[in-house]
């Protein structure tokens, strides 16, 4: 459980490094990767292959955008 008093866990915390596909609800995680379409876990998304795309809904990646540039810090 996260206790949201804390000071240990920061939006930046739950974000760093995902893009969220603004076609549909899908988040890269770059930890977890995309495997079914041949991104292995650990993959920054800046190095996933141009033609990749989103296993939900097939955009490509510049329908993607970073959380961090698209989420209001502290907008709880």
């Amino acid at each position: 459980m996260i206790d949201v008093n804390s000071n240990a866990y920061t939006l930046d915390t739950y974000t760093k490094g995902k893009y969220l596909c603004e076609a549909c609800p899908y988040i890269y995680d770059p930890e977890k990767g995309d495997p079914e379409g041949g991104i292995p876990a650990g993959t920054p998304f800046e190095n996933i292959p141009d033609d990749w795309l989103c296993p939900i809904c097939k955009v490509d990646k510049t329908h993607f955008k970073k959380i961090n540039d698209s989420v209001k810090k502290g907008g709880f």
